[in-house]
């Protein structure tokens, strides 16, 4: 898995994905679990920019210290805000800002965990008692279709065989 941000370099080109790529067809295939945990890598990149193969340079930076650490097109976009659906880049944010978020994100989190559990124990619930009904009903179904299968099997069958024998 490759840092946030990566990019590939090739003839004089900067190759990067961002959410505006990510809103077409061909970016929506790198969303599918296949792709997705490595959606800020060079292999989505290069998936995506399917032209390039294996050309180019792989290049990747998490110091975002300062702009001239990434390419004029990669710092447009950072200030654009087109890396929303890449998740949160905590090391582009100042100390004060960071405090911030730290100050709102950890009893958001603390909030969520108490959720999570009660809310997965009721699916489970849930799902445990809709796969019981599912077995319950699928024996009966199953052989009602193998009931009616069979007959209509042989009796295509036997109208091949008499079409057969019609040209003998």
């Amino acid at each position: 898995m490759c840092n946030f941000i990566s990019w590939i370099e090739h003839k004089g080109n900067v190759y990067f994905l961002d959410d505006s790529k990510l809103n077409t067809r061909q970016g929506k295939e790198l969303l599918r679990p296949e792709y997705i945990s490595d959606l800020s890598g060079h292999g989505a990149i290069r998936h995506f920019y399917s032209e390039l193969g294996d050309k180019g340079i792989n290049r990747e930076c998490e110091n975002f210290t300062t702009p001239n650490n990434f390419p004029p097109v990669i710092v447009s976009a950072i200030k654009k805000g087109k890396f929303i659906n890449f998740g949160i880049c905590l090391n582009i944010l100042t100390q004060p800002a960071r405090a911030e978020y730290e100050k709102i994100e950890q009893p958001a989190r603390a909030e969520y965990e108490k959720i999570k559990q009660p809310a997965w124990a009721e699916y489970e619930k849930i799902t445990q008692s809709a796969w019981a009904e599912y077995e319950k009903i699928k024996q009966p179904a199953w052989a009602e279709y193998e009931k009616i299968k069979q007959p209509a099997f042989w009796r295509i069958a036997r109208k091949k065989e008499n079409r057969i024998n019609v040209w003998k």
